[in-house]
């Protein structure tokens, strides 16, 4: 199997965790644990595997003029990233969520374009319009959309996370071209841990660990493993295959992750406005994906 096809074959298995994860981490909060208290445990059992990970990977030396980068890597892709998905998927549901994350290929096409000068054709502009107006209809219906109580605010919150998520790609893709993904990732988790602290302390101390039940700490597991560990470092070595655009078109595959876990677990269900939601934001992506730079390219 080649470089390439591994690298399609672990983004797919990324996509797959995500979409597990929206289920997953809705059981634990808020009930269990509050938002930014889940984060700190995720961004602590991370930092300890990462780091865990020197031991193993090649000794190399960061230049300290790529801090910077680090750092801002650190805040788009765990910081802001993180903290503002939870705290979105606590306040509305797993398909909701799963399909504004959609919508981060756009934004990462928009910042291509914008930060990388990459031309946008009429086809491409029509399709990012297409997708934000569904992405428009699930924030500001999102009071109708299920029995979450503050939908509209959670999924503007998730919308909040596919851009910064999108920021993050396009910063670590310098990174993973210059380094090893064993070098900085510890360091991009170890800045977060920082970063995230002021925010978490606080529901961190109020979690009552007694009180929590044998299902919810494998849920816990889950989350610190496979979805922060595992999928942040498989996403890196995808990337020494694939540009950030192509990379970011498999969140198009979360949704029906989500979706299929979701309802299956009885855990979500399935609506007129998610349905319309969805689709145009489909529709948005497919039109911007078709992109003869990009067929070319990855």
């Amino acid at each position: 199997m080649s470089k390439r096809a591994l690298a399609l074959l672990g983004a797919t298995f990324v996509a797959l965790i995500y979409g597990a994860n929206f289920t997953i981490a809705k059981d634990v909060m808020p009930t269990y644990v509050q938002p930014y208290a889940f984060i700190l445990i995720r961004v602590i059992g991370a930092s300890i595997l990462f780091w865990s990970l020197t031991f193993f990977g090649p000794k190399e030396k960061i230049a300290l003029q790529d801090f910077p980068r680090i750092i801002a890597a650190s805040l788009f892709g765990v910081v802001i990233n993180q903290l503002s998905f939870f705290k979105g998927l606590s306040y509305t549901s797993p398909i909701s969520a799963s399909v504004i994350m959609v919508t981060a290929p756009i934004v990462v096409l928009i910042l291509s374009a914008i930060l990388l000068r990459e031309k946008i054709e009429f086809k491409k502009v029509l399709g990012i319009l297409i997708g934000l107006t569904g992405t428009s209809i699930l924030i500001l219906y999102g009071k109708d959309i299920g029995d979450s109580t503050n939908a509209g605010l959670g999924n503007f919150l998730v919308f909040v996370n596919a851009s910064s998520y999108a920021v993050y790609l396009i910063i670590v893709k310098k990174l993973i071209s210059k380094y090893h993904a064993f070098t900085f990732i510890k360091w991009i988790y170890t800045f977060g841990l920082v970063f995230t602290f002021p925010f978490a302390i606080e529901e961190f101390k109020a979690i009552e660990w007694e009180n929590i039940p044998t299902n919810i700490y494998y849920n816990i597991g889950f989350v610190v493993l496979f979805t922060t560990f595992l999928a942040y470092l498989i996403n890196l070595m995808a990337m020494k295959e694939l540009k950030p655009t192509t990379l970011s078109v498999f969140i198009y595959l979360q949704p029906l992750f989500a979706t299929i876990i979701a309802i299956s677990l009885k855990k979500d269900e399935l609506n007129s406005v998610k349905l319309v939601s969805a689709l145009l934001i489909f529709i948005g992506v497919y039109l911007v994906t078709q992109k003869k730079q990009s067929l070319k390219n990855n």
